[in-house]
């Protein structure tokens, strides 16, 4: 794979290529139309290892450890179990982090090629503001008509949800600031410093929030909340065609004997019931995977690893059977046809049983970084055939107002060139590499009986991609520059990327605003009445095109 190579104005042809040196003999749109097919496919593939990713993480944070606790009174001890991890701390570092590692990878890997050049690439600080929008508006506009209708979903700890978008805001001011006030069109190693450890206050002041620890804290009460971090799903269910009792295998419990295992606790909103069933017959239903484990026989890693392999061969499972009629059989089949690459290499990551899913994790996040990089790539070939004026109508979105207002051919030969990877990163790579993000909200909205964890990967996503995702790729390339030349890293465009924050701050006064009068009028952040959800979804949206067409049409110069 081949790095890609600038194109200067007038050049028609685009020299790098991303698997065969015969991809240069192609038309520059029939190319492009080839590289965002790609794309697509990796975003398919991002939203593949999230599901596997998101299920690791779960069992990450249901890791508990025995305590005991002396009675003061009786001086008996007793022992309990208590979780490892703090659910705030959780969502900001496992959820927010996990879901945001595609936007900081991306970014990462932008920074270490950029090693050596003054000036900042603009792909990795363009695709996280872009990908800020899509968080903020989009992935918003999902989570609130997820729930059933009539179903409300309230924040239950309005205080840290405060501090978390307290913190949120201001990584866009500060990013504003250094840009274009404290020292413009420059970044400093001090300035990435800073940037970075302001993301361990953010973990401090939220937990002290959660906590409420004393002059640290607001005075805000909380309303109850699961237990668990992500409620689970009911443990067992009837199967309409036999009827027979089917449940989904946590772990052995060694401590219960080898005929018992645990299953995935029923939780309610007042507690949690754990329940054991003889290990006669278990099966797992996992994207439509069955498997039995006859009596006497315990689920070895080997058998559980196997079992992902079998689940990757699948190209019918059970619910595909279930179908009534041809058609949607075979498109089902034809999807499985189109995911089975992914499917297949994705087999290869660890079972989350083990480790507690620490190895599932890191596996997971590591097959993201792969694809992060190969969408990079994928990216820069679309710039690169992009920046042709033969390919410019084909792909860009504003030819139409290009070839309207500029007779001039010099002039779309320019403005040709100045569609830069910006307004790639503000649209396409942004939105793809938000995917997790939104499948993530999506579950947590899906499964939790309140919005807290839905709505606080969006809002500490975009907190992560500045305070790291920004701020760690700057703090490298500022770092070099210290060392190596003595001057700070300069950045090429500040002028159209802070133009965009304050597009997006503007936006997104307009969507808090709604979800602050959605808690005050229907008493829920997402769900309630059907129409008013489908309306505040539109809304949502319609700030998110605000946002990308404003600001692609300012950093494209056209306005």
């Amino acid at each position: 794979m081949l790095p890609s190579a600038n194109v200067a104005v007038g050049h028609e042809k685009c020299d790098s290529y991303l698997l065969f040196q015969g991809e240069t003999l192609l038309g520059n749109g029939l190319r492009a139309a080839i590289y965002f097919i790609a794309l697509a496919y990796c975003f398919i593939g991002l939203s593949a290892i999230t599901a596997r990713f998101f299920r690791s993480m779960e069992a990450v944070v249901k890791h508990t450890r025995k305590v005991v606790v002396i009675d003061p009174v009786t001086n008996v001890a007793t022992t309990k179990n208590e979780k490892v991890w703090n659910y705030t701390i959780a969502d900001i570092t496992l959820l927010a982090f996990g879901t945001s590692f595609p936007q900081i990878s991306l970014a990462t890997i932008d920074a270490i090629r950029n090693l050596g050049s003054l000036y900042a690439g603009g792909l990795g600080p363009g695709t996280l503001v872009g990908s800020a929008a899509f968080d903020l508006f989009p992935i918003h506009a999902v989570c609130v008509v997820v729930p059933k209708a009539g179903e409300l979903k309230k924040i239950s700890d309005i205080g840290v949800w405060l501090v978390e978008l307290l913190w949120s805001f201001w990584a866009y001011v500060w990013l504003y600031i250094i840009l274009e006030v404290w020292t413009p069109n420059e970044i400093t190693l001090w300035e990435s410093l800073i940037t970075v450890l302001q993301f361990a206050v953010l973990l401090s002041h939220a937990y002290a929030q959660d906590k409420r620890w004393p002059y640290l804290s607001m005075p805000l009460a909380r309303s109850e909340r699961p237990l668990e971090w992500v409620p689970e799903e009911v443990s067992s269910c009837k199967a309409k065609n036999n009827h027979e009792e089917f449940y989904n295998v946590l772990e052995v419990d060694d401590d219960v004997g080898g005929d018992l295992v645990d299953v995935y606790s029923i939780h309610s909103r007042h507690g949690s019931v754990d329940e054991s069933v003889p290990l006669t017959e278990i099966r797992e239903s996992s994207a439509g995977t069955e498997h039995k484990v006859n009596s006497g026989e315990e689920p070895t890693l080997l058998l559980l690893w196997k079992e992902q392999f079998v689940d990757a061969l699948k190209l019918e499972g059970a619910e595909s059977r279930k179908l009534d009629g041809i058609c949607p059989r075979v498109a089902r089949i034809s999807w499985q046809l189109l995911i089975f690459p992914w499917k297949f290499m994705f087999a290869f990551v660890p079972p989350y049983h083990i480790a507690n899913g620490w190895i599932a994790f890191v596996c997971s996040l590591l097959f993201i970084t792969w694809i992060a990089y190969i969408v990079t790539q994928l990216t820069d070939l679309i710039s690169c055939v992009t920046g042709s004026p033969r390919c410019l109508y084909f792909v860009d979105a504003f030819s139409i107002f290009i070839r309207w207002k500029y007779d001039n051919p010099l002039m779309r030969d320019h403005i040709a060139a100045e569609i830069n990877a910006y307004v790639i990163a503000f649209t396409a790579l942004a939105s793809g590499t938000s995917w997790p993000d939104l499948v993530a909200s999506k579950i947590a909205a899906e499964r939790q009986t309140t919005a807290d964890s839905a709505i606080a990967n969006i809002i500490c996503s975009n907190s992560v991609n500045i305070y790291v995702g920004i701020g760690f790729p700057w703090l490298i390339d500022t770092t070099y520059n210290y060392l190596v030349y003595n001057k700070p890293l300069y950045v090429q465009d500040a002028g159209g990327l802070s133009f965009s924050l304050v597009v997006f701050f503007v936006t997104s006064i307009g969507c808090i605003s709604v979800l602050v009068l959605r808690r005050l009028t229907i008493g829920a952040e997402l769900g309630g009445p059907r129409v008013w959800a489908w309306v505040t979804c539109v809304y949502f949206m319609f700030l998110w095109l605000i946002f990308v067409v404003v600001s692609s049409l300012k950093v494209s110069g056209i306005i």
